[in-house]
């Protein structure tokens, strides 16, 4: 079993930055397929970015270019660096891990996550 704790949300003014980590305990995640996800108040639980096990990443079209995802196997960590944070980027954010190295975007396609950590962008 995997447990995943995520730690720096917060607020900030947009156009401001964060970075989000999730660390993972227990079974080794080093191959595993990793991805950030956000719930915006009201929406449905949706993909922000994702890194497989090899080290590719992908991003959402919302996102590029202003969040870069991340990881550091030694550390069993991943990251989500987020610049330019805009009022749309608001949002409880969770990491999530699955058993398998490529990534996919569905939620259901991962079998750990995180409890969560709210970002909060001001205008």
């Amino acid at each position: 079993q995997v447990q995943l704790v995520e730690f720096g949300g917060g607020l900030v003014q947009a156009g401001g930055s964060l970075r989000l980590s999730c660390a993972a305990f227990g079974r080794t995640i080093d191959s595993y397929a990793m991805g950030w996800f956000r719930q915006a108040s009201g929406k449905e639980r949706e993909f922000v970015a994702g890194i497989g096990g090899s080290g590719d990443t992908d991003h959402a079209d919302s996102v590029k270019g202003r969040f870069t995802i991340s990881r550091d196997n030694a550390k069993s960590t991943l990251y989500l660096k987020m610049n330019n944070l805009k009022p749309e980027d608001t949002a409880v954010y969770y990491c999530a891990a699955r058993r398998f190295t490529t990534i996919e975007t569905a939620r259901y396609a991962y079998y750990y996550w995180g409890q969560g950590t709210q970002v909060t962008v001001s205008s």
